[in-house]
């Protein structure tokens, strides 16, 4: 299933990135929240359970096996899972906070890059000194929990990516923007490296798998494909950021 295209994604140069605290991280005004249904609590929920093709496909972008609930919560151009929702515990019963898992290679390598070049600390100064994005930071925190706790509430209400308070992992944080439409700090990742510069299909399906993944009416297409802890690693293990 893992496809080789014909050449690596293009990594961002570090020195042609804007500054992270001049990116923009309000929504577009051309966006209707109203009529956005997907930062509501119910709807990560909502979302169907993947199919065994749609959970190869994961596997086969992770390079591992997923454990517990999966679902896609939102495709890249060519139709394959770019972020997959999770459960909140997995199928041994230990907690895994993250719900909303980058699964696209080259999306990972991209934000991997902006981590390299300092992002995480930049931004968590930003967030400390705006007082309107810290308050839009913290409102993705709760809205993540509360969409969280649908599905199962864990002991302490664990926050991810460094929610509340600070930036710690840009890939949670992107992969939730792209998912719900409704973190910030994900949308400043976000409009600095999308369109991600994918050259081709990262992975495809088997003749027994049948046909590629179909799109669901209640998941977007996005402009990615990709990371921290995979669906079912251990709790200490360490993101692969490209």
């Amino acid at each position: 299933m893992p496809r080789t295209p014909n050449r690596s994604p293009r990594r961002p140069d570090p020195a042609a990135l804007p500054d992270p605290l001049q990116v923009a991280w309000r929504p577009s005004r051309a966006v209707q929240p109203d009529a956005d249904k997907r930062a509501e609590a119910g709807w990560a929920a909502s979302l169907p359970e993947a199919s065994p093709t749609e959970r190869r496909l994961v596997e086969a972008q992770l390079g591992r096996e997923a454990r517990g609930s999966l679902a896609v919560a939102a495709r890249c151009r060519y139709g394959l899972p770019a972020v997959v929702r999770t459960g909140p515990r997995l199928p041994d019963g230990t907690p895994f906070p993250t719900l909303y898992w980058l699964t696209c290679p080259a999306a990972r390598v991209a934000v991997g890059r902006l981590e390299a070049a300092g992002w995480n600390a930049r931004l968590s100064e930003r967030v400390a000194g705006e007082p309107d994005l810290a308050r839009a930071h913290a409102d993705a925190h709760a809205g993540y929990l509360a969409q969280r706790d649908t599905l199962d509430r864990l002991p302490g209400d664990p926050g991810v990516g460094g929610l509340p308070g600070r930036v710690k992992c840009l890939h949670v944080l992107y992969a939730h923007e792209v998912a719900t439409g409704s973190d910030p700090v994900g949308r400043i990742v976000r409009r600095t490296i999308d369109p991600i510069d994918c050259p081709g299909p990262c992975v495809g399906p088997s003749r027994a798998d049948g046909p590629g993944p179909a799109t669901g009416p209640s998941v977007r297409r996005a402009e990615v494909s990709g990371g921290a802890r995979p669906p079912g690693a251990s709790p200490g293990a360490r993101a692969r950021s490209g």
